[in-house]
């Protein structure tokens, strides 16, 4: 077999340490402005949730007309913008809290802010990782990331509510600032040439992004027969899992009488298996394929969240908790790189960061729906009833899942050239 699995080379360690950065910054910020609003602004639940649905619902809105100008520009450029973009926008949280000028408004601008630019480096990152890195590796470099994403999940928050616990929800909100410098710096560090894009060519540049560009990445997503499918599967099942956060988190922490610290324990305990599935993602693909992998992953995935109708009390229920989430990140590990593999594979490099743009802001659009709607649905049934009703309709999404492979013919991937050296 000579050398073994192709590895995604020294450019992409270099993304790699990046999104290191920045996603254990995450990690650590993770519930300082709902903190900050609580303890500091003294705003009661509605105001809390409206950063988290109004911040996420403006920023995805904003993010729609970025797509076109993203794909369009140097990805690098881009990433490294939006890099410094989220990092002022949360300094200015500590600086207006310093000056005693902080409140509700501001958290709610920086929120749109940060979602907007989230979803713009997404769309320039998917865009610039199709020349970084190529097509044999791909599903190795995104199991990569994904692992990552999981070790933040599990070591961010703990060490983050230390030090909210020692210096405060602001001190979280400057480090995860300062993770994005680190996170711009990393990828300056990168030392291949990116190919020019098409309207970085001067006759063309005075074009502006035109309607039909706003609308591109959803008209390639909608007529093509193999991401179509994906993209109402992953859009409806990650909505839906998110959906019953809130009303499991209403559930135990209300009736069944867990603790706040117990219930942090059943969902940070089981993120570990997101990080064992993205280990095993590139070895399964290798032995099985990508498709098989996708389809048995992706299946598997929905089986487990109907069985949290089932928890009780006690020690029981939080290992049954426990059990669910674990089975169900594993699986989400495994199907994760697979998928973002699979659809950057299956789009022409001209397309990449229109169509990511429109997947995240249609995912972010139906979680927020969805969670609306089961607010209302469980307020009518209970949250039980709800959560169970969600795991039925969970269990039918597989059906959406595409049955044949991708054919021949799919535009192959461009490689950085090197500026100098090796």
């Amino acid at each position: 077999m000579g050398g073994g699995r192709p590895t995604p080379g020294r450019d992409f360690g270099w993304l790699w340490a990046a999104y290191a950065a920045s996603a254990l910054g995450t990690g650590l910020a993770f519930s300082a402005f709902p903190l900050l609003a609580i303890t500091v602004l003294h705003k009661g639940a509605a105001e809390v949730a409206s950063l988290a649905a109004v911040g996420a619902a403006v920023g995805a809105a904003v993010a729609v007309p970025l797509g076109p100008w993203v794909e369009f520009r140097r990805k690098r450029s881009v990433m490294v913008a939006m890099d410094l973009v989220r990092c002022a926008a949360l300094l200015s949280v500590p600086v207006a809290y310093a000056l005693g000028r902080l409140g509700l408004a501001q958290l709610l601008l920086v929120s749109v802010v940060v979602a907007a630019a989230d979803i713009t480096f997404g769309a320039a990152a998917g865009a610039f990782l199709k020349v970084l890195v190529r097509p044999e590796s791909m599903v190795a470099a995104q199991a990569r990331l994904e692992s990552t994403t999981w070790t933040a999940t599990v070591v961010g928050p703990p060490l983050g509510g230390a030090l909210i616990a020692l210096l405060g929800p602001v001190a979280t909100v400057a480090a995860d600032a300062l993770s994005y410098l680190l996170s711009a710096a990393g990828i300056r560090a990168i030392r291949g040439r990116e190919p020019r894009s098409r309207r970085e060519n001067p006759r063309e540049k005075g074009a502006g992004a035109r309607f039909g560009d706003l609308v591109e990445g959803w008209r390639h997503v909608l007529a093509h027969p193999l991401l179509r499918p994906l993209f109402f599967h992953t859009v409806l099942v990650n909505g839906l899992i998110m959906a019953t956060a809130p009303l499991l988190a209403v559930l135990m922490l209300g009736p069944l009488g867990f603790t706040p610290w117990q219930y942090g324990l059943a969902f940070a305990v089981p993120c570990v298996g997101g990080l064992i599935g993205a280990r095993l993602a590139p070895g399964l693909v290798d032995r099985f394929g990508r498709h098989r992998v996708l389809l048995v992953s992706g299946a598997l995935r929905v089986c487990w969240p109907v069985g949290l109708v089932f928890v009780r009390p006690g020690a029981t229920g939080l290992l049954l908790v426990m059990a669910v989430e674990l089975a169900l990140i594993t699986c989400i590990g495994v199907f994760n790189p697979v998928f973002a593999a699979h659809r950057i594979r299956l789009t022409e490099t001209g397309r990449v960061a229109r169509t990511l743009t429109a997947w995240s802001v249609t995912g972010k659009a139906t979680t927020a729906t969805l969670t609306a709607l089961w607010g209302v649905l469980a307020g009518l049934v209970g949250p039980r009833a709800a959560i169970a009703l969600a795991g039925v309709v969970l269990l039918a999404t597989p059906l959406l899942l595409p049955r044949r492979e991708a054919v021949a013919g799919v535009e192959p991937t461009p490689g950085l050239t090197r500026v100098s050296g090796r």
